[in-house]
């Protein structure tokens, strides 16, 4: 009898991976309208800009900020209706072909597909149901007994090391009979860990040989 063939699990980053450009600004101006957002940046400017030079913590908290600040008091199912709307229509409108053309060979092979992203479960739920992947893993959000952001996340930002241990987790809870073959595609430093700990990395950002992904494989465009 021949052996089963090994799992694989290919991960994607949804921001400028699997979609051009970030999500979460215009996400927050959706929700909660682009005057509140850029008062709310200005406010915070000063962690904001730190957190986009030096990433790690400090990009965190910054974005903690904001979320304390726009969607704190807001009602939770309102909000995922609005980030529903707000998914489907940023998936039709940024989606880069050649990598959502790569998510559906892997779908077409029988691997399991999980989208691994730093923005908000909210709505990475949906761009996952929308391109038929198994699962998603995205920043929580945390809500309050009746039923309201409270604005906080409800553990940690799903970024750097975090998104390695959430996409390790994902994995250890589906119980393969054997390790499986991870393929891990990103474009920037939040997923930096996520590659390095994968079978087969790939840099899928537009900074080609620069940057902190320089050493991974490109995925070709063709």
């Amino acid at each position: 009898m021949d052996d089963a063939p090994t799992p694989s699990v290919a991960a994607f980053d949804l921001d400028g991976t699997l979609t051009e450009g970030g999500s979460v600004f215009p996400w927050l101006r959706e929700i909660a309208g682009s005057s509140a957002v850029l008062r709310s940046s200005l406010r915070h400017g000063g962690p904001l800009i730190v957190g986009a030079i030096r990433s790690g913590s400090s990009a965190d908290g910054a974005k903690e900020q904001l979320f304390l600040d726009l969607l704190g008091g807001r009602d939770l199912e309102e909000v995922s209706d609005e980030s529903r709307r707000f998914a489907l229509d940023h998936l039709e409108r940024k989606a880069r072909a050649h990598v959502l053309a790569r998510l559906e060979l892997h779908r077409g092979q029988g691997h399991d597909v999980v989208i691994v992203s730093a923005s908000p479960q909210i709505y990475v739920d949906v761009v996952a149901e929308a391109v038929k992947a198994t699962g998603a893993l995205g920043t929580r959000l945390a809500v309050d007994p009746l039923g309201y952001l409270t604005g906080g996340y409800l553990g940690q930002n799903c970024r750097g090391t975090e998104k390695m241990r959430r996409l390790r987790e994902w994995i250890e809870e589906r119980h393969y009979d054997v390790e499986p073959v991870v393929y891990a595609y990103g474009n920037s430093r939040g997923d930096r860990r996520m590659l390095e700990s994968a079978t087969h990395p790939y840099n899928v950002g537009r900074l080609g040989l620069l940057g902190a992904l320089r050493r991974y494989p490109r995925l070709p465009r063709g």
